[in-house]
């Protein structure tokens, strides 16, 4: 062989051994490239995250709407328990507002004694004007039984078919709760 020929198989030679190198990260390029994954998955794990979010948002509107409810169940409790100790305090002063209106009834010699009583019985109607407490207007009223004890019945033509005539003792509320019914006598 000459010359000529073994130069350009050195040549190559050497060339070759560059190419295998070039070659070589390209098949390494390819080993690298990640493999692709099916869509499935992705969808899957985002389904998954999205379930849970409203779970978890369902949780929380149902916590809330419990709070709410739990809420407005207190406040109409708690009014509840004020309404029906004031309407228990109010019936223990009950019957002092009798004896107190019975001692104004009675004839006295004494100005100063029943002006003091005028004035007690004065003061106690305010206090329990304040408390919301109202007596239940019964003379010459139609006979209610929410809020009258009928305890006597007398025949009496001028007066009106189940008419109240005369009241033995007063009856109150506390707005529509009857605190004690008011003890009649009715006519007709």
């Amino acid at each position: 062989m000459s010359k000529k020929e073994t130069q350009p198989e050195e040549i190559l030679d050497q060339e070759t051994p560059q190419n295998q190198e070039e070659q070589q990260p390209e098949v390494q390029e390819a080993d690298r490239q990640p493999e692709p994954q099916p869509a499935e998955p992705e969808q899957a794990p985002q389904d998954s995250q999205q379930d849970q979010l409203a779970q978890a948002e369902e949780r929380f509107l149902r916590l809330a709407a419990e709070y709410e409810n739990y809420r407005r169940r207190t406040a109409k409790e708690k009014e509840s328990i004020w309404s029906d100790a004031k309407a228990e305090t109010a019936a223990a002063f009950l019957p002092v507002y009798d004896n107190l209106e019975r001692a104004l009834k009675q004839e006295t010699a004494d100005e100063a004694y029943k002006k003091g009583v005028e004035m007690t019985m004065t003061q106690l109607k305010s206090v329990l004007e304040k408390l919301g407490i109202a007596e239940i207007p019964a003379l010459g009223q139609p006979f209610d039984p929410k809020f009258h004890n009928a305890v006597m019945h007398v025949e009496d033509e001028s007066l009106g078919e189940n008419t109240v005539c005369e009241v033995f003792q007063a009856g109150f509320q506390a707005g529509d709760k009857v605190i004690r019914f008011a003890m009649v006598k009715v006519a007709n």
